[in-house]
């Protein structure tokens, strides 16, 4: 795929960062599987590393670009956070010495069970009455006994851990602006020993423009492409009904699951 293809794509995966905290696994993962199709064995696992990376610095800057005000609702939560970057290490080391299929078609079973459980359980498309919104906000319904889980399926399957955290949060009465932002610096604590471990591993991909199992030129490509976005939104952040931004953010799923499948 031709590197300003790439960059035009990674404006889209800035959008859905800022709008849906996951755009940097459910945009990526996809994209590389068809960019690096023709590494046959290694197209997942180098889609899942490669996703990795540009989550890591997509979060980071939007966790920066993001108000003091919305990160002061994770004051507190430092088990948490131990936790998932325990398991977001956990789940690179295991994605190396996974087989493709696992890792392929793990990335669709997670996204059609999430899409499954948002639609079935009551509490993500329509706030429950009489919920208190800031008791939901900082991320408190999201007990620490799910930070390996998260963090490990997260880094293992290349997807962030917002598709477990959002709907966590929204349930505990966040609204999806909150929730979804939230997943930012949650996605950052994951990502960030995952990210080391994949660049440090020994080259698993022996082809020019990797590192490690890292697609280099693409994740550039996309990063240029949803940097000035990620900024320009954090410091101006679009207000959408709060129905429609959470049945956008479950059309996403469907369509990140369903071109990995077909890929």
């Amino acid at each position: 795929m031709d590197f300003a293809v790439l960059v035009l794509v990674g404006v889209l995966v800035g959008l859905t960062t800022v709008l849906f905290g996951f755009g940097g696994g459910f945009v990526t993962v996809p994209i590389i599987t068809v960019v690096d199709a023709d590494l046959g064995a290694d197209t997942a696992r180098v889609a899942a590393a490669t996703s990795a990376l540009v989550m890591l610095v997509g979060a980071l800057v939007a966790t920066v670009s993001t108000r003091r005000e919305t990160l002061a609702h994770l004051t507190g939560r430092g088990w948490l956070f131990g936790l998932l970057a325990l398991g977001g290490g956990l789940g690179a080391l295991a994605a190396r010495y996974a087989p493709e299929m696992l890792l392929k078609w793990g990335f669709v079973v997670y996204v059609a069970v999430t899409a499954v459980d948002i639609v079935l359980r009551p509490g993500f498309f329509r706030r429950r009455p009489g919920t208190d919104a800031e008791a939901g906000e900082g991320g408190r319904g999201i007990s620490p006994v799910w930070g390996v889980p998260i963090g490990g399926l997260a880094s293992f399957l290349g997807v962030g851990g917002s598709v477990m955290t959002v709907p966590v949060m929204r349930r505990s009465g966040a609204t999806m602006t909150v929730a979804t932002t939230l997943a930012n610096p949650l996605t950052l604590i994951i990502m960030t020993p995952a990210v080391i471990i994949t660049l440090t591993a020994h080259g698993q991909v022996e082809a020019p423009g990797f590192l490690g199992s890292v697609d280099v030129r693409s994740a550039a490509a996309l990063l240029l492409g949803a940097i000035p976005i990620i900024v320009l939104l954090r410091r101006r952040v679009p207000r959408i009904p709060d129905l429609v931004h959470a049945w956008g953010y479950l059309v996403l799923l469907v369509v990140a699951g369903t071109v990995v499948a077909i890929a």
